[in-house]
């Protein structure tokens, strides 16, 4: 079995308080094959880029590399977030085209190389994550390595006219071409890398997923929809129901059916529409008006970004504005938090939850639609109100589907959830419960990995 190299952004380095379900499902990889997870240590250092730490845990070995406060600022906070980020998203209006920051990620981007190849062997198996290092396969490659490199793309692809609208598009994307598997999480995001590859490219597309490039290197794209450790949620979420936090979440409501969403302040999660949807549902269905409160908990994430802060105060306004044309004495319909709240408690949410609500603009999966169904009672289910736009929606064909710009299509969907019969609800959860226990994130894992090997 070949050593796998993982290659993010962020290490999950034992010790460190980062156990999300992807930490879990590469550590597992890891495990099995043996290796090495290579990214940045999440440090800056005064003695500039480079410094590199190691820590062992079994057979895996965790490298991390320090980085300068300069190539921070513009690989990460700069062209990843303020240029990637934004155009990955479908929002070229919030693009920045800063060539400075387009150099500090060629920049760290060349750094990882530089420290990885020499760690390598020609028979690795080296799987690489996310926007953050969509270079770096044809960085090793100069380098001289051979074996086989995959990468995952986490977040959306979006059409090929909007990659062009990007200066220098080709030299960033045509970078793909170096890797023998090109993963996304749905079909349309393979589309959408195929119509670039064909229009704007230079390359051609074969058959079954396989792309060539202009000088003839031949290449894979495939679909691999990440998930979650379903059987686990399970668990959590029923052992929550007694925990502090849940049970004063439930008194507060005083029998109150809740609605939930959860996410982190970004302007692609769709906030300000999906409050505006859940204010025309108080409009639309006054005859349900005081049954329902709705919980949004939105940590703030990139609070020193300028459209960040615009975006919590609109919500900040917003919300007030809600509340105070609707509250009752006894009622506040819109609860608007910003903070984290410990992965259990949030599953014993999900759990309490008539109505779970995940409307981002555009998603590449959203974890936490699958999460709000993993959670749920078996005996009491919930309805998931889901954004066409979102990535789960290509999975979760039984949630209530919805645009996330019309506005009275999502109050009706939030009226339709809130009073839909047991049986109903029954029988949409255990459609999307069966799918999502098949197809977990060990299956994610697997699935890429067995395709890359065969790459």
């Amino acid at each position: 079995m070949s050593r796998l190299v993982v290659v993010s952004n962020r290490v999950a380095v034992p010790g460190e308080s980062r156990a999300g379900g992807l930490a879990v499902a590469l550590e597992a990889a890891l495990e099995e094959h043996g290796g090495l997870w290579f990214g940045w240590s999440g440090k800056t250092s005064r003695e500039g880029s480079g410094q590199l730490h190691e820590r062992r845990e079994g057979d895996i070995r965790y490298l991390t590399v320090d980085l300068s406060r300069t190539d921070l600022d513009a690989y990460y906070n700069g062209f990843a977030n303020r240029t990637l980020w934004p155009l990955l998203h479908f929002r070229l209006d919030l693009v920045d085209y800063d060539r400075k920051t387009r150099e500090g990620y060629a920049r760290v981007n060349a750094l990882f190389a530089e420290k990885l190849a020499p760690l390598l062997k020609d028979d690795d198996l080296v799987w690489i994550h996310d926007y953050h290092l969509i270079p770096l396969a044809s960085m090793l490659r100069e380098r001289g390595i051979g074996c086989r490199i995959g990468f995952f793309l986490h977040v959306p692809m979006p059409s090929s006219d909007l990659l062009a609208a990007m200066p220098n598009h080709s030299r960033l994307f045509s970078s793909l071409y170096a890797y023998d598997l090109v993963g996304f999480q749905t079909r349309r995001d393979v589309e959408r890398f195929q119509d670039y590859v064909r229009l704007f490219g230079g390359g051609k597309v074969l058959r079954d997923g396989m792309l060539q490039a202009p000088g003839g290197r031949r290449f894979r794209a495939a679909a691999f929809p990440i998930s979650i450790d379903t059987a686990g949620i399970a668990r959590q979420s029923a052992a929550a129901v007694n925990k502090t936090g849940i049970r004063g979440l439930r008194a507060s409501l005083d029998r109150r059916d809740l609605a939930i969403g959860v996410d982190r302040l970004d302007y692609s999660k769709g906030l300000p529409e999906r409050f505006h949807g859940f204010e025309r549902y108080l409009d639309r269905h006054r005859d349900q008006k005081g049954s329902l409160t709705y919980l949004q908990i939105a940590p703030v994430s990139r609070g020193d970004v300028s459209e960040y802060r615009k975006l919590r105060s609109e919500l900040e306004q917003i919300s007030g504005h809600i509340n105070g044309a609707h509250a009752q004495p006894d009622w506040t319909p819109l609860r608007y938090v910003n903070r984290n709240f410990a992965h259990g408690t949030l599953t014993g949410f999900y759990r309490m939850a008539r109505v779970g609500l995940v409307t981002p603009l555009r998603d590449g999966m959203n974890l936490v639609a699958k999460e709000f169904v993993a959670a749920q009672d078996p005996e009491d289910p919930g309805v998931l109100v889901l954004s066409l736009l979102a990535g789960a929606a290509y999975e979760l064909k039984e949630a209530l589907l919805v645009n996330p710009h019309d506005y009275d299509g999502v109050a009706d969907a939030i009226a339709i959830a809130a009073t839909m019969s047991l049986d109903k609800r029954k029988e949409r959860w255990h459609a999307m419960m069966k799918h999502l226990r098949k197809h977990d994130i060990g299956y994610w894992r697997r699935s890429y990995l067995e395709a890359l090997e065969t790459a």
